[in-house]
């Protein structure tokens, strides 16, 4: 494995996710896990694949309910996930994942080295809305939890809506498209030119892991 480290990474392996999505939520602690346990010759590239585009309207109701069956069939499942439900006594829920997915980029425009500050936006994102019924779709909520991380805030807010950030987010879209992204969370390893699905168990990290490794290894 040493030469590998040292001949440079051998694989990408991508991660395709949005802070809205509650599988991905779900998915956080075995994420963290694989994270730190992938190996030196595996590149790690993160994406944003947007749920859903902008929008001021109201959620319809048939999604409400669909998103709430989602949540208590996550919990059903993957044991340990938590959510407050009083998010939807307590806000208008929109329909739109674009605000958080943006936030995570103008978050880490405030700096490009450090390779954790997407996450822990990402996190708290999810903490707001999942935990604390707080709405990500409002970008009160997203320049609230750019403070709780000690960001500069009039930054933030700016690029949270510009140009720029919209055209990242796009270009990391277009890329979870080409990748064949169909849902999230997705993780695709890249290796000699070859597209490789790795599997997902929510509930066993080790499953993804084992994949790359044998991928990698082949």
């Amino acid at each position: 494995m040493s030469t590998l480290s040292n001949s440079g990474p051998v694989a990408t392996l991508y991660y395709i996710h949005d802070p809205m999505c509650s599988w991905c939520w779900a998915f956080a602690p075995g994420w963290q896990q694989i994270r730190s346990q992938l190996p030196e010759s595996v590149k790690l590239i993160k994406l944003l694949g947007g749920l859903a585009p902008d929008s001021d309207q109201p959620m319809a109701p048939p999604m409400q309910q669909y998103l709430q069956q989602t949540w208590q069939r996550i919990q059903q499942q993957v044991p340990g996930t938590e959510f407050n439900f009083e998010f939807w006594h307590q806000c208008q829920p929109r329909r739109s994942t674009y605000p958080a997915c943006r936030a995570v980029i103008a978050a880490q425009r405030q700096n490009p080295d450090d390779p954790e500050l997407d996450e822990r936006m990402t996190r708290a994102i999810q903490q707001a809305y999942y935990l604390n019924a707080r709405n990500p779709s409002d970008d009160a909520t997203l320049i609230a939890c750019a403070d709780s991380l000690g960001l500069d805030t009039e930054r933030f807010a700016a690029d949270l809506n510009s140009r720029q950030t919209q055209a990242m987010l796009e270009q990391q879209i277009r890329q979870s498209v080409e990748l064949g992204v169909q849902g999230f969370p997705s993780l695709v390893l890249i290796k000699e030119g070859r597209r490789i699905p790795i599997p997902i168990d929510y509930r066993n990290p080790a499953i993804s892991l084992d994949a790359i490794t044998q991928m990698i290894t082949v």
